[in-house]
């Protein structure tokens, strides 16, 4: 297993700026004990709860950033829906990024493909609009982005080896 430590201070410091911040400092210190890059052979090296950081993580970033077309566009929808990411946001008790998931994956597989496909700014741009069926899952996301993220930084919190080492 890959040791990932956070230091006490740091942690201190960073809850006290904010959830955001706080469940930050458990992303960037999973991220530098990989080198930065999640990969098949790192991934191994990492706990359930560490890889659905990193996802929540990837999933929180790009959807509040461009949607779910973005997401999947970007290369990520694998990662979010070949992956049991509803299934722990359940296990932390966040059913309800469950099920916006699981309504997500249905649009995943219809449309991933044409999504996928490379394409030119204004190609990618259009996608949005030929994507209507996206944009209720956009808004709920940011609807509930508060809330979600309080609750994976209280999920941390509470099981904080899971996720690191907290170090003097």
């Amino acid at each position: 297993m890959t040791k990932v430590t956070v230091r006490d201070d740091v942690l201190r410091q960073k809850a006290e700026e904010g959830m955001d911040a706080f469940v930050g400092t458990f992303v960037d210190a999973i991220n530098e004990a990989i080198g930065g890059t999640l990969t098949a052979e790192n991934m191994a090296q990492l706990n359930a709860d560490q890889i659905t950081l990193l996802a929540w993580d990837t999933l929180h970033s790009e959807v509040m950033d461009g949607g779910f077309v973005q997401l999947i566009h970007n290369g990520y929808g694998g990662f979010i829906f070949r992956n049991p990411v509803a299934k722990m946001m359940r296990i932390w008790g966040i059913d309800t990024l469950a099920s916006l998931l699981n309504k997500a994956r249905k649009l995943y597989d219809k449309y991933h493909q044409e999504i996928e496909r490379d394409c030119t700014d204004e190609e990618f741009m259009a996608l949005f609009e030929q994507m209507p069926a996206f944009d209720d899952l956009d808004d709920a996301f940011v609807e509930n982005e508060e809330q979600w993220t309080e609750m994976v930084a209280c999920y941390i919190d509470e099981r904080l080896d899971r996720f690191a080492t907290i170090i003097e």
